[in-house]
């Protein structure tokens, strides 16, 4: 079964989210701040992260930049789920490390069709190393700010 952890300060958030998740069969885990949500990401190995950027302790930013630089953690597929919405924060958030943006009030629609692409990216992820000599992917910019980042290139990565 497929897991899924919510890292959302909201409780009534968190509650959508996994009543969302678990109707469509997915295994929910549930942190309610950063510091949480990366240690379940080590106990609990999920599938994928819907993270909150807008928390408290530790933000979304912060949370995606230490599992990048995790290399247990750095493929693990990140959606970020937001309330900022406004022109170039797609972008923004991006190329700060995330898979993938929804922004709030979630359609469960979109969700569900972002989430079927991201496992299915991790998937392939986690079957191949890289794409087939001359073959795109979308994520494949993002892939290489990303090692950029890694390297100690973080200029992009400022609030």
């Amino acid at each position: 079964m497929t897991k899924i952890l919510i890292a959302e300060d909201n409780a009534t958030n968190r509650e959508l989210f996994r009543e969302l998740l678990e109707a469509r069969g997915y295994a929910v885990d549930e942190a309610s701040d950063g510091p949480e949500a990366l240690r379940m990401l080590e106990q609990a190995q999920p599938d994928l992260l819907l993270l909150d950027i807008g928390m408290p302790v530790l933000d979304g930013f912060a949370v995606v930049r230490a599992i990048r630089e995790n290399p247990r953690l750095a493929a693990l597929p990140v959606l970020a789920v937001t309330a900022y919405a406004m022109q170039g924060d797609r972008e923004r958030i991006l190329n700060s490390g995330f898979d993938g943006y929804l922004s709030k009030p979630i359609n469960a629609k979109l969700l569900v069709k972002e989430l079927d692409r991201l496992l299915h990216k991790g998937k392939e992820r986690n079957a191949t190393a890289r794409p087939s000599e001359g073959e795109s992917t979308e994520g494949d910019s993002i892939s290489k700010k990303r090692a950029a980042t890694a390297a100690g290139n973080n200029s992009s990565d400022r609030d």
